[in-house]
């Protein structure tokens, strides 16, 4: 993944305006050559949407959550990928929206997984207007985006009641929220990660509560999954 700016050409005649945050051509490259894995035939968000050391117990806990209300939430998975996770989570959910920047990924979902409480939109999270959800799921997404992308996600996430947020962080204590470009890689690489109560993010919640911890097989960080509370 090339972390520099991505250069666009110049038209004769005219100004080109440099995209801000040009993540959806990142994120674009990142499935068209295969840097997550996967095959040719395949989209593929990755080991940490597959691998079932990470995978199930993350689902196991958010099952518990959902399946703790007497009436089902209103889901919006928030960088739904290949649905290789949402799709065990539908089922609790009242509604179940999946929204994801790829245009490509979200035709392939949309045609892969079919149920009546299901449906797919293609939106940029940072930049577009988030459908309306009681809970909102974020899992494994923000560690991939610059710091000014996280923040206007986070002034989003106050519409949602609850929001449960997943992010590969360094083990033990670490410098929070240092910026990066957003790509394929995350603040692990600089010994830091993803603490939307610290500065510069400071997000207001009600309440705050670990659901998971999961360390990694090689050592590298944790994987950690935030349940917020948000009004």
């Amino acid at each position: 993944m090339n972390h520099g700016s991505i250069k666009m050409k110049k038209v004769a005649g005219s100004k080109r305006k440099k995209e801000p945050w040009p993540t959806k051509k990142v994120m674009e490259q990142i499935y068209q050559m295969k840097l997550w894995g996967g095959n040719s035939a395949n989209f593929y968000s990755g080991e940490g949407s597959h691998l079932p050391d990470l995978v199930n117990p993350y689902i196991d806990v958010l099952t518990s959550f959902l399946r703790s209300f007497d009436s089902p939430l209103t889901v919006c998975d928030l960088g739904c990928g290949d649905f290789n996770v949402g799709k065990e989570l539908v089922k609790y959910s009242k509604q179940y929206v999946a929204v994801d920047i790829v245009p490509e990924l979200i035709v392939r979902n949309k045609e892969t997984f079919k149920d009546d409480n299901l449906e797919f939109h293609c939106l940029d999270i940072a930049k577009d207007e988030l459908p309306a959800g009681d809970v909102a799921i974020v899992r494994q997404v923000l560690q991939h985006l610059s710091n000014a992308e996280i923040q206007s996600i986070l002034l989003k996430l106050t519409n949602f009641k609850y929001a449960i947020v997943t992010e590969h962080v360094p083990e033990g204590i670490f410098v929070p929220n240092k910026d990066i470009i957003s790509g394929q890689g995350i603040r692990i690489k600089k010994q830091s990660g993803v603490d939307l109560l610290a500065p510069p993010f400071n997000f207001e919640v009600q309440d705050v509560k670990e659901l998971l911890l999961l360390k990694l097989n090689d050592g590298i960080g944790v994987v950690v999954t935030t349940l917020y509370h948000i009004f």
